[in-house]
Order: structure tokens, then C-alpha cells, then sequence
């Protein structure tokens, strides 16, 4: 718990850090903050905002940085939110509405990718509008002991082969019986609807064709090769951030990730499933583990529904209530242009 005093000195460090990328020494932060105390007080101040992990000192200064802790305290408790400058973005803007064809999908992606990584100098990173999985007619093959070939054929005639293993050995009357069941209940619904309706049907149906239902779900869900599904824009930017554009070992941990793409996969998958801007500082995120980074995501909808993720990833010291209005503002042009018909 901090007092008004305490919140007050964060605060105003977290801000003039963010703005100048200077560690804030007490003189400094006394004139920021506005408040009328001795250099002795600021200094009491700070050292106990450092024995709670909110700031630290680097060795080559006397002045303090804040922690990604104090970064998350900033966000969570003191930001406050600035109208946009959108004068200055009005070019851009306008570009971005004249390019975001509602008719070829891909390219929207594209330019919103592009769009969030001009407007905030970092990277920007889209997910394409996820594809619903629906199977015409599914088939289970034994292939051997515990081992069960999955057919899954598409309303388009595309046909889909997977390999799983079962917990049990099931002969080919119980999957012929599993195939039956299946094909007249839950043929021509797309994999989301067989998943929900799972849930609530689980307990009325046998153990075995349980099982292999929720393995035929699972094995649907990975038709898909998410890896080629997200945009990313900007990468080189990162180059330039005085923070850890030294670091190159960092960097090059990063930039595998960005082409690798499967793990910025899962983190936007998991922004989708939250309403509005997420904000994941340091390493909280798991997927860019490095403490100097942040990623601001907000999902985008497509007629109501959520259909993908956009975010930036940026360093720790980025101008959040910028990035959160920025994500925002991309994902309801694109929210937009997808939804018309």
C-alpha cells in the first residue's frame, strides 16, 4: 500500500522516465511532482519505493528507473488518458480507411499491421481473422493398438488425415459406432459449436465415444497452421530503441520469435478472449519474456464476434495511454471494414 505522497512521486518518475529515458534523480522528481518537499524526503521516499520492487537504480546513476512492478502499478492505478493527437495522424488515418478493403481480407490485415507499427514507431502484430473449422463428414480408422487415423473432410471436398492415440484400444465396431454417432450429430457445425456442445452433452455419452469425440475436436483445431495466420510490421524499429537496441543476443531471441510467429499465436489468442486493450509488461506476457517489453493488444470483432487480435510490442518505457488509444482506434477500423458487406 502506498500513500497519497508515495503515489504521487511514482507517478511523476514513471512520466518523466517514459519522456526523457533518463534516470529521474530526486531534484528532478521534485520538481515534477509539484510537491513542496526537502531532497532528503524524496530520497526517503524513493528508497522505500525501491525496497517494495516499484523502482530500481542502475549502477552507472543515482537516479531511479521504474521496475516492470512499478510499471504495472503506473498502468493499473495512475494513467491518465490523453486524447489522441489525431491532427498529426490525420494522413495516415485517412490512408489506412482508403486501404482497408472490406473485399480482400488479407490486405487489411496487412495494412492495420503496418498502421499500429507507423503510428507508435514500434512493432505491430495482427492475427488474420480466425477460420471457422467445419467438417462435412468425419471417420475413424484403428490403425493399430491405441492408435486411431482421423478423416476429416471439409464442406469443400478438402480432405484432412491426423494420427491420435487413445487412452484404450477400441476395435473398429466401437469407432464406426463413434463415426455414426458423430456424422448425424454434429456433421456441418464448425469446431467452436462442437466444443460447446460438447460440454454439456460430455456426461450422456459413453466413456470411449467421449473420448474419441473430444480427440476428433482437438485434431480439427489443428488443421489450422496458425504460424502463417499473424502480420507482423515493423520489426526493425526495435533496432533503434536506445533501451536494448545494444543487446543484440536479446534481439536476436526476439526477432526468432517474430518469425517464428507461433508463440505471439497463443498470446493474441488469449487477448481475444478478454473485452477491450490488454496490457502484459515485462515478462508477464510469457511469449516475450524479456523484462525491457510490453505488448498492448485488444481484440477485433467482425459482426459482433471476435475474430482476431491486434497489438504493439514496444519497450517497458512506451507512452501507454498512446499505444492503448492507438490499438483501440486500429482495431475498430478494422472491426469496420471487415464487417461490411
Amino acid at each position: 500500500m502506498l500513500d497519497d505522497r508515495a503515489r504521487t512521486l511514482l507517478k511523476a518518475l514513471v512520466e518523466r522516465y517514459i519522456a526523457d529515458g533518463q534516470p529521474v534523480g530526486s531534484r528532478t522528481l521534485s520538481r515534477a511532482s509539484g510537491l513542496d518537499l526537502s531532497p532528503a524526503t524524496i530520497r526517503n521516499v524513493m528508497a522505500d519505493l525501491e525496497d517494495m520492487g516499484l523502482i530500481a537504480s542502475p549502477h552507472t546513476s543515482a537516479g531511479r528507473v521504474p521496475t516492470p512492478r512499478g510499471y504495472r502499478l503506473f498502468v493499473d492505478t495512475m494513467l491518465t488518458s490523453r486524447p489522441l493527437d489525431l491532427d498529426s495522424m490525420a494522413g495516415e488515418m485517412a490512408a489506412a480507411r482508403e486501404q482497408l478493403h472490406p473485399d480482400q481480407p488479407q490486405r487489411v490485415i496487412a495494412q492495420a499491421a503496418s498502421l499500429l507499427s507507423n503510428l507508435s514507431h514500434f512493432v505491430g502484430v495482427v492475427t488474420a481473422p480466425h477460420k471457422e473449422s467445419v467438417f462435412h463428414h468425419i471417420e475413424f480408422l484403428r490403425l493399430g493398438e491405441r492408435r486411431v487415423l482421423v478423416i476429416i473432410v471439409a464442406p469443400d471436398g478438402d480432405v484432412q488425415n491426423r494420427v491420435i492415440f487413445t487412452a484404450r484400444d477400441h476395435s473398429q465396431a466401437e469407432l464406426a459406432e463413434a463415426t455414426n454417432y458423430l456424422n448425424a450429430h454434429y456433421a456441418g457445425l464448425a469446431i467452436d459449436e462442437v466444443r460447446e456442445r460438447l460440454k454439456h452433452e460430455i456426461d450422456a455419452l459413453r466413456g470411449e465415444i467421449a473420448a474419441l469425440m473430444a480427440a476428433a475436436v482437438q485434431a480439427g483445431e489443428d488443421l489450422v497452421d496458425t504460424s502463417e495466420h499473424v502480420v507482423v510490421s515493423g520489426e526493425r524499429n526495435l533496432l533503434g530503441v536506445q533501451d536494448f537496441g545494444n543487446d543484440m543476443a536479446s534481439m536476436r531471441r526476439l526477432f526468432d520469435v517474430f518469425e517464428q510467429k507461433t508463440e505471439l499465436m497463443r498470446l493474441l489468442d488469449v487477448s481475444s478472449r478478454a473485452e477491450g486493450v490488454r496490457i502484459y509488461i515485462g515478462g508477464e506476457s510469457m511469449v516475450v519474456p524479456y523484462e525491457e517489453l510490453s505488448v498492448v493488444s485488444a481484440p477485433y470483432v467482425v459482426d459482433g464476434r471476435v475474430v482476431g487480435t491486434l497489438g504493439v510490442i514496444g519497450p517497458t518505457r512506451m507512452a501507454y495511454d498512446r499505444m492503448i488509444q492507438i490499438v483501440d482506434i486500429t482495431s475498430r477500423l478494422v472491426s469496420n471494414a471487415l464487417s461490411q458487406k
